[in-house]
């Protein structure tokens, strides 16, 4: 009797219905399924989150169209699937980049798709870092010779290169992560420049960082060059053979933001042509990439399986956002974080925080 009850009081709770597609095989954030850590925010406006097994994208539209939100995760959120949509209010996120989602499509709709932009940051820039240290000191290849009692040869291959100290380093898009790599990066003693034309110029100069206004010139200037651009239509391919020609050939590339910015194909050609000395790489265009990718066996590129992102912190924090975004939206509130936020002025939405929380794609 106490079951079917408390069964009852549950069901008059769900005001509003979250779904999300069943990932496939095991994902270690999901708590079983239960989805505990999102619900300490949707528990208390009576919304449920419904699981959807589907196999194809008919099926998704078939227990999604009637939904108040979608959490954008394990499934592209395509045109076709927003656009069946009958009463979404919010698109949830559970990352820095939004590639997963149809944004034009969505900001057509009116419908406000959220992200976290400022939640791992920290463990990006480290990660960055980490990359940027092992290409520049020649990580790989000084393990490989103590493994191959190659010994002698670590100090006078190290030596033929300058010292990190006054190097110059540029970054390519200057959101939060660059920002914290930047921190870092002063540190270590480099000079730093960036291009970014929706950054303004003394948000730059604030972090002891020189704005450069053209794409080529930034690179032909830099010794290490920091892609932290987002995955958008605009920026797809933004480095390919021309802006790897502006390069110096003693130049490394690292890429910590997104595969589809760079034409792979591209930069496979600017390391084995000499364009460009080295990379360290944390994303691909294709993930996993394809065992006979060449990246996967050059010896002066580093690789890390787009990881950047990961610490024990990471998954709750995540989580509990995704939670906290889906009901303030359907709450009548304004998110704290929008991928498209033109949609926000038009939205029946109350604007609630009191200073701003840097929204926009290039937020990361």
């Amino acid at each position: 009797m106490f079951l079917k009850k408390h069964q009852l009081q549950e069901e008059k709770l769900a005001n509003f219905k979250v779904v999300t597609q069943k990932p496939a095989g095991v994902t270690f954030d999901l708590a079983d399924g239960q989805y505990i850590l999102e619900r300490e925010s949707l528990d208390p406006i009576g919304a449920e989150i419904l699981t959807i097994d589907a196999s194809t994208e008919e099926e998704f539209i078939a227990q999604a169209k009637d939904a108040d939100a979608i959490i954008a995760r394990g499934r592209k959120i395509t045109k076709n699937i927003i656009d069946s949509l009958e009463n979404c209010k919010v698109i949830s996120l559970g990352s820095v980049g939004a590639d997963t989602v149809d944004i034009a499509a969505a900001t057509n709709r009116g419908i406000p798709v959220t992200n976290v932009p400022d939640t791992f940051i920290e463990e990006v820039a480290d990660h960055t870092m980490m990359l940027l240290l092992a290409s520049f000191r020649r990580l790989n290849t000084m393990d490989q010779m103590v493994r191959e009692n190659r010994w002698s040869e670590g100090r006078p291959l190290l030596s033929e290169f300058p010292r990190l100290w006054g190097q110059t380093i540029g970054f390519i898009s200057f959101g939060h992560v660059a920002k914290a790599v930047a921190k870092r990066a002063q540190a270590f003693g480099l000079h730093m420049i960036a291009f970014d034309p929706y950054i303004e110029e003394l948000v730059m100069t604030d972090y002891g960082v020189e704005p450069i206004s053209n794409l080529e010139e930034m690179l032909s200037r830099a010794d290490i060059v920091s892609m932290h651009a987002p995955s958008t239509q605009e920026v797809h391919h933004l480095m390919s053979e021309t802006q790897f020609k502006s390069m110096k050939p003693t130049a490394l590339f690292i890429n910590n933001g997104r595969g589809p910015t760079v034409d792979e194909a591209a930069l496979i050609k600017a390391l084995e042509q000499g364009w460009i000395a080295g990379a360290g790489l944390d994303v691909f265009e294709q993930e996993p990439p394809d065992p006979e990718n060449p990246l996967l066996h050059m010896s002066n590129v580093i690789l890390t399986p787009h990881v950047a992102s990961a610490s024990q912190r990471m998954a709750p924090e995540t989580r509990r956002r995704v939670g906290k975004e889906i009901s303030l939206v359907l709450t009548g509130r304004w998110p704290k974080s929008c991928v498209n936020p033109s949609v926000l002025a038009g939205a029946d939405l109350k604007r609630w925080q009191p200073y701003s929380m840097e929204r926009g794609p290039g937020s990361g």
